[in-house]
């Protein structure tokens, strides 16, 4: 019977472990954060962002975000890394000699991949969201273009049976040109509210419509039609739903997320793929650690004749080549073809099959 009571072993590789998978976020990170300041190094000084500003807004939001992303990467990069000193060193073989199962041998990496998938999906669901919205916000102001919204033909059911067209929206002018408010009962209409223009008032929340055309329909289904130049109006859509960019999913909260999902699949919101892919890949990429710990160890784990550098080379590219099937991935929800869930998963089933067939393949 396997016991699973913490050995020396357990927690030389434990130590390893964590250790070597620290200090390569370290050294990556420092790396990631020089480039990164020579590539925004003149939007900072054209935008004359405050020093200040650049160090705890930006880098100090921006390490927990870059760190939590390419953790998979950090994750592989690190077994094959110390697995492979472990082989060329004999200790594996050695462990394996003394009676310790390579199933056995495998308690402690998964016992820190667990512990790195956990902190992992509590960064993704409560901590890096509000850190986003600084770096966000830091972003939009400092390095990225204005955002514009281009969007023609706007549609939304706001509440059900309250529907919203809009010919096209400015977010510079906070206004909407053709709008449309329609109630309807089942498939009988209550009443259609017509504008020229609308525009956003943010002192009160409300919509002001010029050139209005209200009709109105009682039960007998006759209408009475009232107009004017200037009307005010209260909806549930405001201009921060029509000006906001795809990404502010990454600054909500799991419930916040839930809730947009919630709206804008009411909606009929086209957007609210880029909720659902946040999501489904807040759960999905930590989950990664456990799979490509067992691929590294299985890979890493026999002794080869070049050194540990091969190893370190298939490592890398297999890390890689995880995170990019990640993102592409993504294309599979825009593009219909599976469902969200699915979709980000699939990264994860298919390295999982990997992983099993080269944990079977492993010397023992």
């Amino acid at each position: 019977m396997m016991k699973f009571k913490p050995t020396i072993l357990d927690k030389y590789i434990i130590r390893k472990f964590i250790g070597t998978y620290l200090s390569a976020l370290l050294v990556i990170i420092g790396i990631v954060i020089i480039f990164d300041i020579s590539e925004k190094i003149d939007n900072f000084v054209q935008t004359q962002a405050p020093l200040e500003k650049i160090v705890f807004q930006y880098y100090a939001n921006f390490i927990p975000y870059f760190m939590n992303m390419f953790s998979p990467l950090f994750v592989f990069i690190t077994v094959i890394f110390f697995t492979s000193k472990l082989a060329a060193n004999s200790e594996i073989v050695a462990i394996l000699s003394g009676g310790i199962s390579f199933n056995r041998m495998l308690y402690p990496y998964i016992l820190s991949a667990l512990f790195i998938t956990v902190f992992s999906l509590l960064l993704n669901l409560y901590i890096i969201p509000p850190s986003n919205r600084g770096r966000l916000e830091f972003e939009n102001k400092y390095v990225k273009k204005q955002y514009v919204n281009t969007d023609r033909n706007i549609h939304y059911q706001i509440n059900p049976g309250e529907f919203v067209y809009m010919e096209s929206f400015s977010n510079f002018s906070k206004s909407g040109i053709k709008f449309t408010l329609e109630k309807m009962d089942g498939h009988k209409m209550i009443s259609k509210l017509s504008a020229e223009n609308a525009v956003w008032d943010s002192l009160s929340g409300k919509w002001k419509l010029f050139e209005y055309y209200h009709r109105k329909f009682d039960e007998r289904g006759v209408q009475t039609i009232t107009k004017g130049a200037q009307i005010d109006t209260l909806i549930n859509l405001t201009y921060e739903d029509l000006s906001a960019r795809t990404n502010i999913v990454q600054t909500l909260n799991y419930r916040q997320l839930n809730d947009m999902i919630s709206t804008q699949k009411m909606r009929g919101d086209k957007m609210v793929k880029y909720a659902l892919i946040e999501k489904h890949t807040r759960f999905a990429l930590p989950f990664a650690a456990i799979i490509l710990t067992i691929m590294g160890v299985s890979l890493s784990s026999k002794k080869k004749r070049g050194g540990i550098g091969m190893n370190i080379g298939i490592g890398i590219a297999l890390s890689f080549s995880y995170i990019l099937f990640l993102r592409f991935s993504q294309m599979f929800v825009h593009s219909g073809v599976l469902p969200p869930w699915l979709a980000l998963w699939v990264p994860n089933i298919l390295y999982g099959t990997i992983a099993y067939l080269l944990y079977r393949i492993a010397p023992k």
